[in-house]
């Protein structure tokens, strides 16, 4: 007998279903964990108009493939959800604190409601969305390693360089290790905030500022961050651009009608955060701009070095590969 609460109409089973998940994160594909659930129709199914099919287990390859064909998306921002995906891997991982040794891209711990609702990951529920039908498909791959394999995926997709990735990832259980809000950057603060970001997870001035990069893809949503637009003209495309127009372009002060300010060109058509106004400010994170907007294959390289390094902060790997749990007020073993 199947569940008397799902129907063929839906993937998600309605709140009053006793097998729904625990927590605040509902996967689309939760009807799979159903234990009375023989629907013959969850063997195949259409999600975002992906067709879904159980995928063979630690096939990484298949996963980034199935990955890659997701990312085109004409209703999505400027048809692409590659630079989404690579925020979702960002954000996920940056968390980390290398002084207690919590946080971090172990445990897919946005999953719960207290790091979901932190303000700096607003709209990352798009992303999380989006890999549902692949999580469908490859139901054995962690979220943990999902999230991070698709920022690696869409990095190269969008034109970025290969950075280097390893499986083994947990999903942590409960809500009892996710760390606490407030370790994200702060667009609007200035150079002594993102030194003190990332100087807790372990990054120096040079990686600061290659990591910065990252604004080559995306744009900026009042309803997200509450800044708005583009940091470059083809935001769907990685490169070094961010860094040419950063140091090129006649920037001035703009007020939003939210009381927040950007920095915009000439026409308007771009923009800037406060925060990376510093990066030209500051005598030490200057020069790494300077060598970046000349030197695209250097700055691929160390992109690549420092994404790496950002997506497997918090990963303690035992003798098998397989990650540890990083405890919260707890000694870790």
């Amino acid at each position: 007998m199947g569940c008397p609460y799902l129907s063929s109409q839906s993937l998600q089973p309605p709140l009053s279903c006793p097998h729904k998940p625990s927590t605040a994160f509902k996967p689309l594909y939760a009807t799979l964990n159903c234990p009375n659930s023989t629907q013959p129709w969850l063997k195949s199914v259409n999600l975002n108009g992906v067709v879904a099919r159980p995928g063979t287990e630690n096939d990484y390859a298949a996963v980034r493939v199935a990955i890659e064909k997701i990312i085109p998306n004409e209703s999505y921002d400027d048809g692409s959800i590659g630079p989404v995906l690579l925020r979702l891997a960002w954000h996920a991982s940056g968390t980390y604190d290398q002084k207690t040794q919590t946080g971090g891209s172990n445990g897919s711990t946005m999953r719960y409601p207290l790091e979901a609702q932190d303000e700096a990951n607003r709209g990352l529920e798009h992303a999380r969305k989006f890999l549902e039908p692949i999580k469908f498909q490859f139901p054995w791959i962690t979220y943990a390693d999902l999230w991070t394999l698709a920022g690696v995926v869409a990095l190269k997709f969008c034109g970025g360089p290969s950075a280097p990735w390893s499986p083994g990832r947990k999903d942590y259980e409960d809500a009892l290790n996710v760390p606490p809000n407030g370790r994200l950057p702060d667009g609007a603060l200035g150079a002594q905030h993102f030194r003190d970001i990332f100087y807790r997870m372990g990054f120096n001035d040079q990686e600061i500022v290659a990591l910065c990069g990252a604004h080559n893809m995306g744009r900026c949503h009042p309803d997200r961050s509450g800044w708005d637009g583009p940091w470059v003209p083809n935001p769907t495309t990685f490169s070094n651009t961010y860094f040419k127009l950063l140091l090129n372009e006649d920037w001035h002060k703009k007020e939003l009608g939210n009381g927040l300010f950007q920095f915009m060109d000439e026409d308007e058509e771009i923009m800037m955060l406060p925060i990376e106004m510093t990066l030209l400010e500051d005598k030490s994170f200057r020069p790494w701009v300077e060598v970046y907007a000349k030197d695209k294959e250097l700055f691929f390289k160390d992109f690549a070095a420092a994404f790496g390094k950002l997506i497997e902060l918090g990963v303690r790997r035992d003798k098998n590969g397989i990650a540890m749990v990083n405890y919260i007020n707890k000694t870790k073993i």
